[in-house]
């Protein structure tokens, strides 16, 4: 999971856009392009078919004075369904400024130092370390680099090529960055 970028010029802010019971679609798009169509919590690319959700990251705030933009993201439908119910304090928030050096990406795992609750939390409520998620990143990563010597091209040339021609096959941003050191999030362009 990598760290989630909060627009403070954001429309949503500009234009002082709530969450309500009913018929956020504007909200949604919104959050949406600012994700660069990417789950907050998978780093799957959302396609137009896939079924999402705003995720209120903290629950107890929804319908709430408090509930706010940085605590909604755009989240894949049946990851946010596997979210944890129960809430935990203190945890790292996604937009956190050291989120990336506390959640540590390593070989398909998410680590924390062991006194950092906050994080150790956060993956716990996310489950990121399901078996069936460290697997599948792993294999994703596993493949891009089989492709990538088969061709014998650079890592930012391959990705650069998927971004251009199939970038909903693009997801583990994190993993990607830090398996071969390039900053995909800038390499994605922002939907129009």
């Amino acid at each position: 999971m990598k760290r989630i970028f909060k627009n403070p010029n954001s429309e949503i802010i500009q234009n002082k856009i709530i969450y309500k019971k009913t018929d956020n679609k504007n909200l949604s798009a919104i959050l949406l392009k600012e994700q660069k169509n990417f789950c907050a919590y998978t780093e799957e690319y959302i396609g137009y078919n896939d079924a999402v959700d705003i995720e209120h990251f903290n629950p107890n705030l929804k319908y709430t004075n408090k509930d706010s933009y940085q605590n909604w993201f755009m989240v894949k439908h049946k990851p946010n369904n596997l979210k944890r119910t129960n809430w935990i304090e203190p945890i790292l928030y996604p937009t956190a400024e050291d989120f990336e050096t506390r959640l540590i990406y390593f070989d398909g795992y998410f680590l924390h130092q062991p006194e950092d609750i906050e994080t150790k939390n956060l993956i716990d409520l996310l489950n990121l370390n399901d078996e069936i998620f460290v697997k599948n990143r792993k294999k994703y990563i596993e493949r891009r680099k089989d492709r990538i010597n088969e061709r014998n091209i650079l890592a930012e040339d391959y990705f650069k090529e998927k971004i251009n021609y199939e970038i909903d096959s693009i997801k583990y941003l994190r993993a990607i960055q830090e398996e071969f050191n390039i900053n995909i999030w800038d390499m994605i362009p922002q939907p129009k």
